[in-house]
């Protein structure tokens, strides 16, 4: 299915390049420090690195496994990112010196445990983009504002499917049988780029619905999402753009457990104020699962993975997720646009980026 856009703004022309000077990534963490323990805490800069390339090289200075450092996750090799690792502090004195061209360490503190991956609450992005008119940067500026108002739709970035997009395609011919692959972490990899391909296609026939939902008129729209006319007209009272479905999973926000929607009169509101948010399949065995209007859309999408459920574990992802602290300045002289936001963990600041040039990366 084609990828659909949350904006209606028509496609925007402009250039970005994630470089050190127009796309930068700082980590926010989940905790504060304690300042003491037996693991040191490092807050490092990196630019042009993978953060394996960066653990790669301190390792090599301190003495320290690669396996043993910790991390909350892995930031993007293009641009320049921030982000906190730890390791025994018995490695301090290997740093006194320490010098890399693309490496810095701009402090450090203690902690009592290891950082774990996952222990962040997001990402603060700064991302410039170039040669954009006066006429771009107003169209940017209102889709920036509708995406603070709203949110935005919580799509796997292009990073997940490699450079020729078929990553998926691998993962599925490992379920199927017909692809073998020793490294156990690839093959992990792989079959989760087939469950986010299924991810991506059902969040865009979920907001292909909300758009009929929202253009056309009740009879029309009932034909045009094969839904009944009560449903169509009972979504077509819901102030939002994303349209909540009974037997929808939905899932606390930001954190917390999925349930089923069994009365989206009584959950709207929550959503409405950010406490709740509706939640797609990651699909997998012995998971919660969509019920009612909800549950007949999910498995139609997500039918040809059935006969893989049993051999991998499923959950659920943010299908609508929220930007925090969004500004944007448009610099006329020098033709750019310039943004700063803020995303939870697991969101990607090019999906942002694809939702507001109306292009996919």
């Amino acid at each position: 299915m084609t990828r659909q856009f949350f904006l209606t703004h028509s496609p925007i022309n402009a250039m970005f390049t994630k470089n050190s000077s127009d796309f930068v990534v700082n980590e926010i963490p989940l905790y504060p420090f304690s300042g003491e323990g037996e693991h040191l805490v490092l807050h490092v800069r990196k630019k042009d690195l993978t953060t394996w390339d960066m653990l790669q090289y301190l390792s090599e200075v301190t003495g320290c496994k690669v396996r043993d450092f910790g991390y909350a996750g892995l930031k993007d090799k293009e641009g320049m990112t921030t982000q906190y690792i730890s390791l025994h502090k018995s490695f301090e004195p290997k740093l006194a010196t320490f010098a890399h061209e693309k490496i810095k360490i701009l402090d450090k503190t203690y902690h009592n445990n290891k950082i774990r991956t996952g222990h962040l609450k997001g990402n603060r992005f700064f991302v410039r983009l170039k040669k954009v008119g006066p006429i771009d940067a107003k169209k940017l500026q209102d889709g920036l504002k509708k995406i603070a108002k709203e949110g935005f739709p919580n799509f796997f970035g292009y990073q997940r499917f490699g450079i020729e997009g078929d990553n998926y395609l691998k993962g599925q011919a490992i379920l199927e049988g017909k692809r073998r692959e020793r490294n156990p972490k690839m093959k992990e990899f792989f079959i989760n780029a087939y469950q986010s391909y299924l991810f991506n296609m059902w969040l865009s026939k979920r907001i292909e619905i909300s758009r009929l939902i929202e253009e056309f008129n009740v009879a029309d729209a009932a034909r045009a999402t094969c839904l009944s006319q009560k449903t169509a007209e009972e979504l077509k009272k819901q102030p939002q753009f994303f349209k909540m479905l009974h037997g929808d999973v939905l899932h606390h926000y930001p954190a917390g457990k999925a349930f089923v929607c069994e009365s989206v009169d009584e959950e709207l509101p929550r959503f409405l104020e950010r406490g709740i948010t509706i939640a797609g399949w990651l699909v997998g065995g012995k998971n919660i699962r969509a019920e009612y209007e909800a549950g007949e859309i999910e498995r139609a999408i997500f039918k040809e993975s059935e006969p893989y459920l049993g051999k991998i574990d499923g959950s659920r992802r943010f299908a609508w997720s929220f930007a925090g602290d969004v500004e944007g300045i448009y610099k006329e002289e020098e033709a750019w646009f310039e943004m700063h936001f803020s995303l939870p963990k697991g969101s990607y600041a090019t999906v942002i980026i694809e939702e507001l040039l109306k292009i996919e990366l």
